[in-house]
């Protein structure tokens, strides 16, 4: 597990975050309905090359989950830009994941921030994008976030597993669900769907061109929940290459096929 020892007031709410390693920086970012645990089998590969930032996005893992709380990504690239200042870093390369992708293109074209590489994959950037579900929970979010909590935690393992192409582990169940159990967790779990909105990646798309600095897509060709189509769409609007597609992969990579994120950024790193 990686630990996250600080804690960083953004705007009022408590961003919990760690630091390993040694060399140029690099910052990961985690994505929907995840946390920087998504990171714990992709950092020690890196440790010895860079300086790795990892923390948890506003209301989600160990940040601050509060009632009436805007965790929508309208609020996750000031954090971003915040946490750049905080670390007194430019221009690291950065790691990103479904809301994380999202976050990242946020910062780069709204608030100015600029990146050494950006390796992006299954990042929700394109239109359309929520499911039945997302749309149902918007309607009735109340209602879900007091449902009993077998129910809650039923429902939660079931939604986590369409994430992987391959059956997840316990363990791998256990480290996702955890933040979202209990009288905190549980309606903050329905509280970031409930949030979702297009409009945020709408107001930003329009704005996509290719990069100043080097990008690698990456997208699981068997993801359901963003179709590889839009990995290949997202690649030919801001990069140089066209998107790399992840056999026998889902939308959660980083348990699906680990060495492919590893591979895409040792070889970005690699090429200076």
């Amino acid at each position: 597990m990686l630990a996250l020892p600080n804690t960083t007031i953004v705007d009022g709410n408590a961003v919990r975050w760690g630091r390993v390693g040694e060399g140029p920086p690099l910052v990961a970012i985690h994505g929907t309905p995840f946390s920087s645990q998504v990171w714990r089998r992709i950092v020690p590969h890196f440790v010895d090359r860079r300086t790795i930032y990892y923390f948890d996005l506003v209301g989600y893992g160990l940040s601050e989950m509060r009632e009436g709380q805007d965790v929508s990504l309208a609020v996750q690239n000031q954090v971003l830009a915040a946490l750049f200042f905080e670390w007194q870093i430019e221009r690291p390369d950065v790691l990103a994941h479904d809301f994380g992708g999202a976050t990242a293109l946020r910062a780069y074209y709204l608030n100015g921030l600029r990146y050494a590489s950006l390796t992006i994959f299954d990042a929700v950037a394109l239109a359309p994008w929520g499911s039945e579900f997302v749309q149902h929970v918007r309607k009735h979010e109340a209602a879900f976030a007091g449902m009993p909590d077998y129910m809650h935690r039923a429902m939660l393992r079931s939604y986590l597993q369409t994430a992987a192409y391959n059956p997840l582990s316990d363990e791998a169940l256990e480290i996702y669900s955890a933040p979202w159990l209990g009288p905190v967790g549980q309606p903050a779990f329905y509280r970031q769907i409930s949030q979702m909105d297009q409009r945020h990646t709408d107001e930003v798309e329009a704005c996509y061109g290719r990069m100043e600095c080097p990008v690698t897509v990456l997208w699981g060709r068997d993801d359901e929940w963003i179709p590889v189509e839009k990995g290949i769409a997202l690649a030919a609007l801001i990069s140089e290459r066209d998107c790399s597609v992840v056999p026998e992969c889902g939308h959660l990579v980083q348990e699906d096929r680990p060495e492919a994120i590893v591979a895409a950024l040792l070889k970005r790193i690699c090429r200076g």
